[in-house]
């Protein structure tokens, strides 16, 4: 069968190959491909006069990249219409369809899905009502229609796969069937890595600095890195030393800015974007994980940290209090709570080795082959129903 997949995914092109960021690296790709024939991604992409070497291989056998304009911005509006058309052609002449929400070319996919009578399943993994709200002025104003429309979308699908246990589908509930799937992808969770993470704990103390770690794009405000930077900036004038080191892409000057004005810009160490199988050694160096975010899905960057051990701290925004226990949870840009949190913690290790077994138990229920075995079984359920709707 042919598979259409819809997202808004900027994929960048070398040559003959496409990167990411690390959403959608060859091995996340293969889910697609291991269950239908042809998949055909649509989404947007970026042309790079060198080979991205913080990203991840996305070219995959079986996978063709369809590009899509940017239309996103008020200054490219005007290619809305050639962004439908080349939509509305892919589904038309696709078996069936996944789209991924929310996000705009997949909101226009499942139109068109609906339009020409084509199967159909959505993958949720965001919130549109608290991201556009976290956004900006403009997003606050589109929120509410945003929010209504995506409801709508989930609530007629006749198949969806929710990354979060709970906080999604009370959201954005859904008349057909659904599972819940973690999109994360985690290597093997072997003894060793606690064993180092309590050695590591043990050697803790207030001689050496303590790294704080975080894992987002950098240049949208709504991940919440700000606030980090000002309660280091607080426990630091404390006689703490606390560095900050953020992986993500993006524009820092906006968090370099902030790092300036609360004076710890040589505390905060901006890492860039790494390959997704590099990403888990970052996360070995630091202490504490903190995933501040003013919006969330299931953030996969948490889990990949509780696969770790690291002991983590996060905001009590989408699915993060599914994942950590209440004592590590404030919130969202609270950050005298979070300093509180801290406060109380960083040099006790018996708070720190309980957190860390705790976390690296409940990443397990994340196991890579747990999870794929349960969505591989669902898509297979979705390929068999949709062939029968086509007559394939």
């Amino acid at each position: 069968m042919k598979l259409l997949y819809a997202h808004d995914h900027k994929f960048y092109k070398y040559k003959d190959d496409y990167y990411s960021n690390g959403s959608f690296p060859r091995e996340v790709l293969l889910r697609y491909t291991n269950v239908f024939e042809e998949v055909r991604f649509i989404s947007r992409q970026i042309l790079v006069k060198s080979q991205p070497e913080k990203m991840s291989l996305s070219t995959t056998e079986g996978v063709e990249f369809v590009k899509v304009p940017n239309f996103k911005s008020l200054k490219a509006y005007y290619k809305k219409i050639e962004a439908k058309n080349i939509i509305k052609n892919e589904v038309k002449n696709a078996d069936c369809v996944i789209a991924r929400l929310p996000s705009a070319i997949g909101s226009m996919a499942v139109k068109y899905a609906v339009k020409y009578e084509k199967p159909y399943l959505v993958e949720v993994v965001g919130c549109t009502w608290d991201s556009l709200r976290n956004h900006s002025f403009k997003g606050k104003l589109i929120a509410p229609y945003s929010y209504l429309k995506t409801k709508k979308l989930i609530k007629d699908t006749p198949y969806a796969i929710y990354v979060t246990n709970e906080f999604l589908q009370r959201r954005y509930p859904c008349k057909g069937e659904s599972i819940n799937c973690s999109n994360v992808t985690l290597p093997t969770l072997d003894d060793n890595v606690i064993e180092r993470r309590l050695n590591k704990i043990e050697c803790m103390d207030n001689s050496k600095s303590i790294i704080f770690g975080t894992i987002g794009a950098v240049n949208v405000k709504y991940k919440g890195q700000q606030y980090v930077i000002k309660v280091i900036s607080e426990l630091n004038k404390e006689g703490y030393n606390i560095e900050y080191h953020l992986l993500g892409d993006g524009d820092n000057s906006y968090l370099m800015e902030v790092a300036e004005k609360y004076n710890v810009a040589d505390k905060v160490k901006f890492l860039g974007s790494l390959p997704h199988e590099l990403v888990f050694e970052y996360l070995d160096n630091i202490d504490i994980y903190i995933q501040p975010s003013k919006t969330e899905g299931l953030p996969r960057a948490l889990i990949e940290a509780m696969s770790r051990g690291c002991p983590a701290i996060g905001s009590n925004v989408g699915g993060i209090p599914e994942l950590l226990d209440e004592d590590c949870i404030f919130e969202k840009t609270d950050y005298k709570k979070l300093m509180k949190i801290i406060d109380e913690n960083v040099f006790d290790q018996n708070w720190l080795k309980g957190k860390a077994i705790r976390n690296f138990e409940e990443a397990k229920k994340y196991d890579n082959d747990r999870i794929e075995l349960r969505r591989n079984e669902f898509l297979r359920k979705y390929a068999e129903q949709a062939k029968k709707a086509v007559n394939y």
